[in-house]
């Protein structure tokens, strides 16, 4: 199956399309098909639902870094779907345009969260 997000204004993701692969032959023909169905002259890109962070799951080609989610912006330059920015201090990867904190998620098993106070991760009380 193939997916389509669907643009808004400043290339925000608004809904995320299923199309056949029958019918999505390639990315125009599921435009074409989506715009036809809905009798719009909507802005429509092709995601991968198995990218994210420029890597293929399934060992495919990565498409647009990431699959395109309600919310994510488009970026032409970078032809990359992004998710919003969760806290100022985080930076984007290049690379995987996913957002990054300014410290490294602890690697010792636990549960953190992130404090844009302190700019750390806390941990999570699992009691």
């Amino acid at each position: 199956m193939a997916h389509f997000a669907k643009l808004g204004v400043g290339n925000i993701v608004e809904t995320v399309h299923v199309v056949s692969n029958d019918i999505a032959t390639t990315e125009q023909a599921g435009v074409d098909f989506l715009n036809n169905l809905y009798n719009t002259r909507d802005v429509w890109k092709q995601t991968s639902y198995n990218t994210r962070g420029n890597i293929h799951s399934n060992g495919g080609t990565p498409f647009r870094k990431n699959y395109a989610g309600v919310g994510y912006s488009y970026d032409p330059q970078r032809d990359a779907f992004i998710e919003p920015k969760p806290f100022n201090s985080w930076t984007l990867n290049e690379t995987t345009c996913i957002w990054e904190a300014p410290v490294a998620y602890p690697d010792d098993g636990q549960r953190y969260t992130w404090n844009e106070k302190t700019t750390s991760w806390d941990l999570v009380d699992n009691s």
